[in-house]
């Protein structure tokens, strides 16, 4: 049944990490959904995934990575003939400049490796925060943010933990609610969540493990 609208919830750290912990529950093997082997190839990927499933991505990189298997590979050709390979992804223009252009500035700046700041990654043609911290959680370890995708977006808003919708705010408002160590595991099993449950335009409320803690449970048609 609905939650009461009046309901006293906890203060939003205490229910952050109450969310945290069910979601590792429900999901404790998860993990970055891209196929990648070195940080150059997870950067690739993660250029890629913008408006795309990661699961069509996986498809493209063997063949891609193939062609293609470090910065300098990329850096030596014109975008026109990578985007044969990334058609399929969606806005494949952008993204094969995108993909060229930050391994020509890798090249020149990094001897062809994936840097280790949020500072040097923005600096990559197409390379937002977003998918910097997709590098640098996934690939270094690194917790420098939370990713804010679609997913985390939505779901961050209906379970009232921001009161945002710019994921730069979003992004600081997480950050304010946990401990720096609790980061990636956040984005990513509020992602695994979007994917399987909580999805935008069906909610499946009637078997949401979160719904004690959720002051939207109820508020859309449910799916069981």
């Amino acid at each position: 049944m609905p939650v009461a609208e009046n309901r006293d919830w906890p203060p939003r750290p205490q229910r952050a990490a109450l969310i945290l912990q069910h979601l590792g529950q429900l999901y404790p093997e998860a993990r970055c959904s891209l196929d990648w082997r070195n940080p150059f190839q997870l950067l690739v990927a993660t250029i890629l995934s913008a408006q795309c499933t990661d699961e069509r991505v996986n498809r493209v990189t063997p063949a891609l990575f193939d062609r293609f298997p470090d910065a300098a590979s990329f850096a030596a050709v014109e975008p026109e003939q990578v985007e044969p390979y990334v058609r399929s992804t969606g806005f494949y223009r952008n993204k094969a400049r995108h993909i060229v252009g930050a391994s020509r500035l890798l090249q020149e700046r990094h001897q062809g490796r994936v840097p280790k700041t949020m500072e040097a990654l923005l600096r990559c043609p197409g390379v937002a925060r977003k998918t910097a911290n997709v590098v640098l959680a996934t690939a270094y370890g690194l917790n420098v943010g939370v990713t804010v995708d679609t997913h985390v977006r939505r779901l961050s808003n209906r379970l009232g933990l921001v009161a945002a919708t710019d994921p730069a705010r979003i992004e600081q408002e997480l950050m304010a609610l946990l401990p720096q160590s609790d980061w990636d595991l956040l984005s990513i099993r509020l992602i695994f969540h979007g994917r399987a449950v909580c999805k935008a335009r069906r909610p499946a409320c009637g078997r949401c493990g979160l719904a004690e803690l959720c002051p939207s449970y109820g508020a859309a048609p449910m799916r069981r």
